[in-house]
């Protein structure tokens, strides 16, 4: 599915040499593949949370979904902008559930859109970055059942700063440490419930609020330091500092299992396929492809499609597993 590829190329090994696969493309009703796709891999991920441990806590146990958009580079729409996608990604799974376009830029609207593709939160939590801390956003989870796990940043001045002032040198927390490809690593993690606060007045159902400071030192270098806030609608018996320490970093993962993925191993930005709903199209395929391989067991991807060329019958084994 990379930019090489018979597909990132418009032609089909094999097919017609009249074969014109992006006006195919483009032919094709994008809202009804989505949306089989969609209702394919909400399947799969039933199945896959019907095999959890016996003893996983309902707390763990939780649906977490990660929204985020990513640009397609190489793709241009009707008025000449980049094509943009904003995705839904199951932490505990790896897998993108649904994907929406940005019409005119607005990805906070992209937001409910994609969301509302899903036939049910209630009871799942989704995680975004500062961007998406909206009041809108709270009020649309709450209206469907479902939280959230919002980072706070500058687009939210008056929430950052009553943040910001509450009590955290009293705060009960945990520090997670760690060393990786030359570099050492602390996360430091405290948790305060907001009731009776200001918070709560200047975002819906705001519960508990987090302070993480994750610190990394590469080699002898001066160490980084940041300081992340985040507000979230679950309450202490559902979100503890461990677990919420796991879904903000959890959140990250989808720019590695999905959008370096499809940059680096699929080569999306090189595809020639730019014009119209054929680079949503592609992406969607290409998450379809991930989807398989992680189903199938791989862990990397770029394997996993190596052995699916090779193999005359590796994409049939595949799907059947999948």
């Amino acid at each position: 599915m990379g930019g090489n590829s018979a597909a990132g190329t418009g032609r089909v090994r094999g097919a017609s040499p009249g074969l014109d696969v992006p006006r195919v493309l483009a032919a094709v009703d994008i809202t009804a593949v989505e949306a089989a796709l969609t209702r394919w891999v909400i399947g799969r991920q039933a199945r896959w949370r019907q095999q959890r441990p016996a003893d996983t806590t309902a707390a763990e146990a939780r649906t977490v979904l990660a929204v985020d958009g990513k640009t397609l580079r190489g793709s241009r729409d009707g008025n000449g902008q980049q094509t943009k996608l904003v995705s839904v990604y199951d932490h505990a799974h790896q897998l993108v559930l649904t994907q929406a376009p940005v019409a005119g830029g607005d990805e906070l609207a992209a937001f409910n859109v994609a969301l509302a593709t899903l036939p049910d939160l209630g009871g799942v939590l989704i995680t975004a970055d500062a961007l998406h801390c909206q009041r809108a956003h709270a009020d649309f989870l709450a209206e469907r059942g479902g939280h959230y796990l919002f980072t706070v940043k500058g687009n939210q001045p008056l929430l950052r700063a009553a943040l910001r002032r509450l009590p955290w040198a009293h705060a009960p927390g945990i520090c997670r440490r760690g060393t990786g490809h030359g570099r050492r690593e602390s996360r430091s993690v405290k948790v305060i419930d907001l009731g009776g606060t200001d918070v709560q007045a200047l975002f819906p159902r705001a519960r508990r609020a987090d302070k993480v400071i994750p610190r990394r030192r590469v080699g002898t270098a001066k160490p980084s330091v940041e300081v992340v806030y985040a507000v979230t609608s679950l309450d202490h018996r559902a979100a503890d500092p461990q677990l919420l320490a796991r879904w903000l970093q959890g959140h990250w993962a989808i720019e590695n299992r999905v959008h370096h993925v499809r940059d680096v191993t699929q080569r999306e930005d090189a595809s020639r396929i730019r014009l119209g709903t054929g680079p949503q199209m592609m992406a969607a395929l290409r998450n379809t492809a991930t989807i398989i391989a992680r189903l199938g067991g791989h862990h990397n991807i770029a394997a996993a499609q190596r052995t699916a060329s090779w193999s005359p019958t590796a994409i049939t084994a595949a799907l059947n597993t999948a």
